[in-house]
């Protein structure tokens, strides 16, 4: 799926999932890529885009997992791939799919803006 030259960046950049091992985080590719897509440096990212296709890029974040994104970083990525025009609305961060008001009591949730809670 991925180069050895591909694999390699992802190698040395590791730490960028940093409650795992090295050789976990490889087994998770995609997770890493997400995670410089989402934090990582400008020297980083800048070598990311090199390497990666626009493609691979968009499949991360198509296949994006919750809590993978910062709102910040999720439009950023759609808007630089092209995923979505400057008039087009953009899609919603994955959310779990569990209702929230299961767990939190009316009396605090009423009031509150619970957009995308399923």
């Amino acid at each position: 799926m991925y180069s050895a030259e591909q694999m390699e960046f992802l190698k040395v950049r590791a730490g960028y999932i940093w409650w795992m091992t090295p050789d976990e985080a490889l087994e998770f590719p995609n997770r890493l890529i997400a995670q410089i897509m989402d934090i990582g440096v400008a020297s980083d990212v800048g070598k990311l885009e090199s390497l990666f296709s626009r493609h691979q890029l968009a499949e991360v974040i198509r296949s994006a997992e919750i809590g993978q994104f910062q709102p910040k970083s999720w439009s950023f990525w759609h808007r630089r791939l092209g995923l979505v025009g400057p008039s087009d609305s953009m899609p919603e961060m994955p959310v779990r799919k569990c209702g929230i008001n299961e767990f939190i009591p009316r009396h605090i949730t009423d009031g509150m803006r619970l957009k995308n809670v399923k």
